[in-house]
Order: C-alpha cells, then sequence, then structure tokens
C-alpha cells in the first residue's frame, strides 16, 4: 500500500470496505478521540495514547485496539490476529455495516480511555537477552589471542549475533562454515549484520 500522509488520503484510496471504515471513523471521531497517521493507517489518540486504529483488509474491516487485552469484551468480539506475539493488541473485524451498526463500538473506546486516565496498561514483556557462546566459538577464541581481543572490543549485541549465528547451525561443517565466513569480520570488528545497517 502507498504511503499516505492523511486519514482522508487513505480513506480516499480504498477500493473495498469504504463505507465501513467511514462508519467506524464516524463513530471514533463522535467518542472524542485525534484522528491521525501511524503506521500507515489511521489512528485515534487520546492525549499522547494510541487507543485504536481502523484498517481495511481484503476479507474484513477492522478495529485494533492497542489496549485491547484489558477490555471487558463479555461479547466476545475481540480477537489477537498474531496469537503468542501480542499480548495488549486485539482486533474487531467487520464485515458489513450492520455488524458495525448493531456494535456497542463506543462502549469499548470509552473503556479503553478509562483504562488510560487510570494509567492501566499492558507493558511490553522485555525479552531475556541474554546468550551463551557456542564451544566451537570459544575453542578458536581460545586458540587466537588477537581475534579474541577483537571479540572482546564488539558490542554485546554483536556477540550476540556472532554466538546465535553459530549455535543456529545444526550440522558440525555448516558450524565450521560459519566460523571462517566470521573470522575477518570479528577482526575488523563489524558486526554479522552490519552490511544490511544504514
Amino acid at each position: 500500500m502507498k504511503s499516505v500522509n492523511s486519514a482522508d488520503e487513505y480513506f480516499d484510496g480504498l477500493d473495498k470496505w469504504k463505507e465501513e471504515v467511514l462508519l467506524l471513523r464516524s463513530i471514533i471521531i463522535n467518542a472524542g478521540l485525534t484522528e491521525t497517521i501511524k503506521w500507515g493507517g489511521p489512528c485515534y489518540t487520546w492525549g499522547k495514547d494510541n487507543i485504536v486504529g481502523i484498517a481495511a483488509f481484503k476479507g474484513y474491516a477492522g478495529l485494533w485496539f492497542f489496549q485491547g487485552g484489558l477490555l471487558k469484551d463479555e461479547k466476545k468480539y475481540l480477537m489477537n490476529a498474531q496469537e503468542g506475539k501480542t499480548k495488549a493488541m486485539l482486533q474487531w473485524r467487520f464485515t458489513s455495516k450492520e455488524e458495525i451498526q448493531n456494535a456497542s463500538i463506543a462502549d469499548y473506546i470509552f473503556e479503553s480511555i478509562e483504562n488510560f486516565k487510570n494509567g492501566i496498561k499492558i507493558k511490553p514483556v522485555q525479552k531475556d537477552r541474554s546468550f551463551e557462546v557456542p564451544t566451537e566459538l570459544l575453542t578458536i577464541l581460545d586458540q587466537n589471542s588477537a581475534l579474541s581481543a577483537c571479540w572482546d572490543m564488539l558490542s554485546l549485541s554483536c556477540k550476540r549475533e556472532y554466538a546465535e549465528y553459530i549455535a543456529e547451525a545444526k550440522r558440525p561443517e555448516t558450524k565450521q562454515a560459519r566460523l571462517e565466513k566470521i573470522i575477518p569480520m570479528m577482526m575488523d570488528r563489524k558486526g554479522l549484520n552490519d552490511k544490511y545497517k544504514k
């Protein structure tokens, strides 16, 4: 989808679900939220907090509640689009204007606002960033003091990239080939993925 600069531009560019998303938009605006564009689509905020977003897809029009995991949702309208990945953000799918007109969308919006007012949020879970250096890499570092000195100068994230790169290999031949590939990079104090960074 092309980049848009305003919600109007987003809605004007829709071929499918246009009536549905415009109806959703009017409900959200009437609830007192501020309209903006984030991540290429309409996003509605209360103060600085993201409350809900709108999107149109091939099979449905949808709302995304940024803290939907905290909503009561007694009628089970909300669903997780990426089971196991997202905890807070839940979506509500619509396939007709009638579904939208019969829904209590404003109630969900007001409940979201109240949660934000009261400081109730699902905080992202911090990943465990620890890592183990594979035996094969440790052996080479022990045998080569110059390489070991370069290793010590690398950032923690670079060390993690190298360690995971070696550890992910299943076969000993693959591990060896990867070690041979990364040694010159480590000697130049470059990260494994530096060539992809701008």
